[in-house]
């Protein structure tokens, strides 16, 4: 019988003893937290995503209340977000311009030239370490979809190996513009309706011989519209703004020789359909 009882109480006591040293222990070395932190955290998306330069929503919580960090720092949260934050805090919402990814691109399977037929892993990075890429484009897409893998949101789907960012589940994360080996995914204004999409700096001819929608640096835009497009290093820039004529924006878009300049690609197969729509009308 004592060899039944006798361990028992010993594990007794042990338990008893060990659960009095972490009461202790608890209790002496409790790290206060402060509630506004935790109540900060609380109201964080939770995404983790280090787009606010801190790491993770923890460290920008805490950063936030002990080292005055804004409350505008998480671009996942938006608006909705700063406000909440403002409101529990006692700061100003100041007001915040919304950015969504981009990428700077059109060369999908149809239009832009491979050099090589790339067989390997299904990543951008190991496809650009090979040859420096298998497009013909140093610069364009290479349509393996790392940023559609990375994005946590489902904010992109590729499209004849091109993603295709849908801005209105964009969360500004930023995820997608680190991961990708040519940075070509950009941050952009979310009311922003043109972007030249081609981030090449190759002259002209080369640019046609690798891809039908890249920018040959012509400048007819800039001479259309010399407030919202410049040249450099043969390649357009959109200065973007509100104040622009949009008029003369639309008709540097329908300009581009090369449709390089979203939406022009849109735009000319909307103009298409107008022309058939009206064609079938006249011989009715």
């Amino acid at each position: 019988m004592d060899r039944i009882i006798i361990p028992i109480l010993t594990l007794g006591g042990l338990g008893i003893l060990f659960a009095l040293i972490l009461s202790f222990a608890s209790k002496k070395f409790h790290v206060k937290v402060d509630r506004r932190i935790e109540a900060v955290r609380a109201e964080l998306p939770g995404a983790n995503c280090g787009a606010c330069g801190f790491p993770g929503c923890d460290g920008l919580a805490a950063a936030i209340i002990n080292d005055g960090a804004a409350i505008t720092a998480c671009p996942v949260g938006g608006e909705s977000l700063v406000h909440r934050l403002a409101e529990l805090l006692g700061r100003v919402a100041d007001e915040t311009s919304k950015e969504v990814a981009c990428v700077m691109c059109q060369g999908d399977c149809n239009l832009a030239e491979e050099k090589f037929h790339y067989i390997g892993i299904n990543d951008c990075r190991a496809n650009q370490n090979i040859q420096g890429g298998s497009k013909k484009c140093s610069y364009g897409c290479l349509g393996c979809g790392t940023c559609k893998d990375v994005c946590n949101f489902g904010a992109i789907e590729m499209v004849n190996r091109l993603p295709v960012i849908d801005k209105d589940k964009c969360t500004a994360c930023r995820q997608c513009v680190e991961i990708c080996p040519r940075n070509i995914i950009k941050m952009v204004d979310y009311e922003q309706p043109v972007m030249v999409k081609c981030v090449s700096f190759d002259k002209g001819k080369d640019v046609r011989g690798s891809c039908k929608v890249g920018c040959i640096g012509c400048r007819i835009c800039a001479k259309q519209c010399p407030d919202g497009f410049v040249i450099e290093n043969n390649l357009a820039h959109f200065n973007w703004s509100k104040d622009l004529d949009m008029e003369e924006v639309y008709n540097a878009v329908d300009k581009c020789p090369t449709k390089a300049i979203y939406p022009g690609l849109e735009r000319q197969e909307k103009k298409k359909e107008e022309k058939r729509k009206e064609k079938l009308a006249k011989n009715a």
